[in-house]
């Protein structure tokens, strides 16, 4: 949970279902968080396939401007995505991407990346259309923007009645993944701190996101 602005973007390709992640996402900090947020939302051509992003920006305090300019929080879902909103980072930032449809190794000096295969477990569980919300499972436990229990009433709140067994397994799936990767890391940086091991895990080098 935040208390300072924390500006997150989403992005993906038409049909993977991104504004309705970011709206739960605005929804879960706002309404059962308690704290102040803005969501907007930004595509080309409509139709399925073409790039798209939803922006929210969260804070505790009063949100004097509305846009996200350099995101702490990226999420890509798609290569296209990756090339048309992935520029600007903050300092810091976490990125998150589908490891199966965004090619990415490496992220600015300070960030972290963060990879997850969410179409595929999405396509385990039998709807593909799940993806996003495996994807903000992975991001509620890697980022802690806002708490479990938050959004996963938001995401109650914006499902069509009859698919709550499904996207809660969609939504657990992508938050137990993102709890043991960060468990794994914890692990490994404190091995490091001990006795200076070189473990590799998947934290990319230093560099810029590139196409």
């Amino acid at each position: 949970m935040v208390d300072q602005k924390t500006e997150i973007r989403l992005a993906g390709f038409g049909g993977q279902g991104i504004i309705l992640a970011g709206h739960i996402l605005g929804k879960a900090a706002a309404l059962f968080e308690h704290l102040n947020a803005v969501f907007t939302q930004s595509y080309g051509p409509e139709a399925r396939g073409g790039a798209c992003s939803a922006d929210v920006v969260i804070a505790g305090g009063t949100i004097d401007y509305p846009r996200v300019s350099a995101p702490g929080i990226l999420v890509l879902m798609s290569e296209e995505a990756k090339n048309t909103y992935g520029g600007q980072l903050a300092d810091q930032a976490l990125v998150l991407i589908d490891e199966d449809l965004v090619l990415l190794d490496s992220v600015p000096a300070g960030g972290r990346l963060f990879k997850i295969p969410a179409t595929r477990f999405a396509e385990k569980l039998g709807r593909k259309i799940v993806a996003n919300i495996v994807m903000l499972g992975f991001i509620t436990s890697v980022t802690e923007v806002v708490g479990y229990e938050a959004m996963k009433q938001a995401l109650f709140d914006s499902i069509p009645q009859g698919t709550e067994e499904l996207n809660l397994k969609a939504f657990e799936k992508g938050y137990e993944y993102g709890k043991e990767l960060v468990k794994q890391r914890s692990e490994a940086g404190g091995q490091r701190s001990a006795s200076r091991p070189e473990i590799r895990d998947q934290r990319s080098e230093v560099g810029r996101i590139r196409e």
